[in-house]
């Protein structure tokens, strides 16, 4: 039986970076503090370096957990309108969550970017309770469809290696 997992090529690459830059939502994978795992929908889109970045209150469970343990993981891709949706692209993200404080100089340029590609989350900037969530992605998996399985690493996903 041949390997499933495929040697990384450039339309990996493509693809992946694709299906992050076209998400403006992600599943969101935590683990609570009783070891069990947690998955939630949280709005996602990409910083100004590309990486993946969400907006979450704090008072959400998810973010609790994100505090306490930052392993997380983001998956992106929807199924198409059509088919079989396990035949359709989807990228998993194994990341580590880091806040950045509404003190933080990069806070606002981040807010005035993310707006760009969430102009609804305006409201929830006003709230105390949201915070922006940085993943830091230190690998990936992409199932391409059927037959179509890679391992990437975090510079797979920024265009020229970028991280």
């Amino acid at each position: 039986m041949p390997a499933p997992i495929r040697p990384t090529d450039d339309d990996a690459r493509q693809l992946a970076q694709s299906l992050m830059a076209e998400a403006r939502f992600a599943a969101l994978g935590v683990l609570l503090e009783e070891g069990i795992p947690l998955v939630t929908r949280v709005a996602f889109a990409l910083d100004p370096q590309g990486g993946p970045v969400s907006l979450i209150s704090d008072l959400a469970q998810h973010t609790r957990a994100l505090h306490r343990n930052p392993a997380c993981s983001l998956l992106v891709g929807e199924p198409g309108g059509k088919g079989d949706p396990l035949t359709h692209p989807r990228l998993s993200l194994i990341c580590r969550a880091e806040f950045v404080s509404r003190q933080s100089p990069e806070h606002d340029p981040l807010a005035a970017h993310y707006l760009r590609s969430q102009p609804k989350a305006k409201l929830y900037l006003q709230f105390a309770d949201f915070t922006f969530a940085r993943f830091r992605v230190t690998a990936a998996h992409l199932n391409g469809g059927f037959g179509k399985a890679f391992h990437l690493d975090a510079a797979d996903l920024h265009p020229r290696g970028r991280t």
